[in-house]
């Protein structure tokens, strides 16, 4: 009879550490059940189907703004364009709110929560990604670059034809895409030809002896250009010189009608340039003068 009480009270000291320690468990499983909705096979379908309907959303943008930037007048075609990384944001917003509220109970209290448990998650794992998402959306705002124009990033120099959440598709002139993210917005500085606009200054430089006719060759420059079919003429003319050891740089700064015509117009404005100078015979700079030219760098190149 005096071992009962002893085994009665261990087994209330028991029950009463037993009973501490659930209502923490519970309340653990309690909030993870207010955060998470409950799932069920229509909600996942749903999910499925929203998914499939954001991609599927995506690709008729990229087809339909490509597509339509061809046909309407020119004017138009870089604002087409500049539209579908909008677009597209707005399609994955729709889509991620739809999930999230699917799945989750987004109280105030929950959402505080879980943006904390997010932003730890996301700090230590994906942290250069997230980087990029951001300056992305930055860079949206900023207009550092846009879908069309035509841009140096680092040692790269293309036509942005892509504007993901990530990072952008760079096409340059030897029909390489290069895909840049777009965190290197803190860090790298970033040249934009023709910042939204249709047209980019084109410099197109030509190298002649010292004894050249300067007006001579001022003059054929500006009528190369006042006479190519891809000069945009509402834009200025401009030549400027640079005097060097190794003789003069001449240097033709024009705009093209469309930007993206660059090399065909540079490649048509030589042509017509060296037509002339082959008919009036100038000279060109002496051949052992010019190797100075590896060591004296050209400034104000572009």
């Amino acid at each position: 009879m005096g071992a009962f009480p002893f085994r009665h009270g261990s087994w209330f000291g028991l029950a009463a550490s037993t009973a501490a320690f659930l209502p923490a468990a519970a309340r653990a499983e309690t909030t993870r059940q207010r955060i998470l909705a409950e799932v069920t096979l229509m909600k996942s379908i749903g999910a499925v189907f929203a998914v499939l309907l954001a991609y599927a959303g995506i690709f008729l943008i990229e087809r339909l703004t490509g597509w339509l930037s061809e046909k309407v007048a020119r004017r138009y075609r870089l604002l087409i364009k500049q539209s579908v990384p909008f677009l597209k944001g707005l399609i994955l917003i729709m889509t991620v709110s739809y999930l999230l509220d699917q799945f989750l109970n987004l109280t105030q209290n929950n959402l505080l929560a879980l943006t904390g448990t997010l932003a730890v998650a996301l700090g230590f794992a994906f942290k250069d990604y997230v980087s990029s998402i951001i300056a992305g959306v930055v860079s949206l705002f900023e207009a550092s670059y846009r879908v069309g124009d035509r841009v140096r990033i680092g040692d790269h120099y293309g036509e942005v034809v892509g504007y993901g959440l990530r990072s952008l598709q760079l096409v340059t002139p030897d029909d390489n895409t290069i895909t840049i993210p777009h965190n290197l917005l803190w860090t790298d500085p970033i040249s934009n030809a023709n910042s939204g606009k249709l047209e980019a200054q084109v410099a197109t430089e030509v190298y002649f002896d010292h004894r050249v006719d300067v007006d001579l060759v001022v003059d054929i420059l500006y009528q190369a250009a006042c006479s190519s079919q891809y000069t945009q003429l509402r834009l200025p003319i401009v030549v400027v010189m640079q005097e060097h050891l190794w003789g003069t740089q001449f240097k033709l700064r024009s705009y093209p009608m469309d930007a993206r015509d660059e090399f065909a117009y540079r490649t048509d404005l030589l042509m017509r340039a060296k037509r002339a100078f082959a008919q009036h015979d100038l000279p060109y700079p002496v051949r052992s003068l010019a190797l100075l030219q590896q060591a004296e760098p050209l400034d104000g190149q572009g």
